[in-house]
Formats: C-alpha cells, structure tokens, sequence
C-alpha cells in the first residue's frame, strides 16, 4: 500500500505548482512536504516531479496522481455514507469542462447536487477538444469533451451538440466585406479565437471558404465574456453556440455572418469507470440538463 500521506503531498506539490505552497495547503512544513515526496519517489523507484519553476509532474507522476485522484473520490464517497465528510461536509469533485459549456449550462445542471450533496467543485476550463487530457492526466474525475472514444478505464456517454455559427456586427461586416462576404474579406478581417487550441474558426473559415488557419489576422481571448464583449463591440468576428449568441443576436448587437454555415460540435461526458453513486449523480444531471439545452446527435448525422 502506498502511503496516503505522501500521495497527498505528491498531489498538493502538482496542485500548487511549488512545495511552499503545498505545505501551506496542508498545514505542514516544507521540509516535511519535500520529504514526503522524495520517499514516495525512492518506493517507487521513479521521479514523479521535475522540479522547476513551476513544479510539474513527471509522466510517471501524472500515473500516481490518477490513482490518488480516484482513491480520493471512493474514500470520500465511503465518508459521506457513513456521514463523515470533512469537518464542514463537504465533498470536492474535480471536472473538466469547456468554458462555453461552463458560460451556458453546466451550471444549471450541476446546480441541484452541488446543493444537494454539499459539493465543492474543482473545475478545469480547456477547450473542448482538450479537455480529455485533463482526465488522462489524473486532473479530473470527469470531463465534457468533443472526442467520442472513451479511454481505458473510462465510459463515454453523448450529451448533444453545441452549433457554433460565426458572428459579427454590422459595421465589422460592412468595414471588411463591403463587396460581400468570401475569402477575401476575412484574409484581411480579424477573428477571434479562445486559445491556441480553439480550431472552431479553422474548421469553419477552410469549410467554407478555403481558408487556412495561418490566412487570416487573429485575435486571442482567453475569456468567456472578453471573447463575446470582442465580438458584440465589433472588433472581431467568432465562433459562438447558440446557446449563447441567440441573446447577443436579440440584442441586435450581432448577427449571423452567413446564414446555414455553422460547426456543429458534438459533446460527451467521459468518466472514470468506477463503481461510485457521485458518479452516477453527476452523470444522471448533465445527461438530464443537455438533454434540454443541447440539439440531439441525431439531428447532425454527419457527425457520425
């Protein structure tokens, strides 16, 4: 059996990125955080941290914080039965999730068992195309991700689709594409992309009108509503859900750019496949709330 108490600090080293703030997580001294670790390396007989600045896990230390993660979750499962949370009664739960499902429904879905089951949430934004990463690295219990293929040890269960339509306002339309929309015009128009890893703008730009990735003048925002704000001011054009962008579309602050062009991006909930009733709950919500706010996989067959 592996120590829990060095696991603990192999994952708060991880967490807070350096062994001070990890000791102060745990009340302990940095020495005895440093040594923890160091002893968890020697029964192992691996480097589990490259110890930089930040501190990150090694491979084989991503392997360790998987196991600590779902050992975590079943203990706390097993307290909360025997009604011994934490000293507050809480319980925390780590989910990966992309940020326009975070901004639009999520919430609501999680909302009643967070009450409910006295949840603390540990939540990991990416893009919906990384966020199963998150869960291979032992991050996260859980994640909403595009990718269908569950990994070992995982289950992959369809949510719906988020349709993502590109948006602008007039005078950004009329200032770059006064001789109508194409290729030309956004060879010369700023687009706004989340991140490095966002392809939405990518895949709709080449789609539909032949433009690669490195053709057109970007700007990045890494923020829900920095990116919307962008857009709604005319700075850029984006790729927004509908779940968003029917709001900004009856402000009439934006419209859509190309009626019938749109991306549509399929989700899943990916979960360890362990026996676990917190599982099931999250599981059974955000089934029950995409359900809702999501367009049904079967409406978008070439998806499949």
């Amino acid at each position: 059996m592996l120590d829990s108490r060095q696991l603990a600090a192999l994952a708060a080293v991880i967490d807070e990125g350096s062994f001070e703030r990890a000791a102060r997580k745990l009340h302990v001294t940095q020495s005895a955080v440093s040594q923890r670790v160091k002893q968890l390396e020697e029964r192992l007989g691996q480097v589990l941290l490259v110890r930089a600045v930040p501190v990150r896990a090694t491979e084989a230390g991503l392997q360790v914080l998987k196991h600590f993660r779902q050992l975590a979750l079943l203990e706390q499962e097993l307290l909360s039965s025997l009604a011994q949370r934490d000293e507050r009664g809480y319980t925390q739960v780590s989910i990966g999730v992309n940020a326009d499902s975070l901004g639009s429904w999520f919430t609501d879905a999680m909302e009643r068992l967070v009450r409910r089951e006295r949840l603390l949430m540990d939540l990991k934004v990416d893009d919906q195309d990384a966020t199963q990463q998150l869960l291979k690295d032992g991050e996260v219990v859980g994640c909403i991700t595009s990718a269908s293929s569950a990994m070992p040890g995982c289950v992959s269960v369809p949510l719906g689709v988020m349709v993502y339509r590109c948006l602008a306002t007039p005078a950004y339309i009329e200032t770059y594409f006064a001789k109508g929309i194409g290729a030309t015009g956004f060879r010369l128009a700023p687009v706004a992309e989340f991140s490095h890893k966002d392809q939405l703008q990518n895949r709709y730009l080449e789609q539909y009108f032949s433009v690669k990735p490195h053709e057109y003048p970007r700007h990045r925002v890494p923020s829900l509503s920095g990116f919307n704000d962008i857009v709604e001011r005319g700075l850029a054009c984006g790729m927004i859900p509908d779940q968003l962008g029917r709001a900004m579309i009856e402000r009439g602050n934006v419209v859509d750019m190309v009626p019938g062009y749109f991306v549509p991006v399929p989700l899943y909930w990916h979960v360890w496949n362990l026996h676990s009733e917190l599982i099931k709950q999250i599981t059974d919500e955000l089934v029950r709330t995409a359900a809702e706010a999501l367009e049904p996989m079967e409406l978008h067959p070439e998806l499949s």
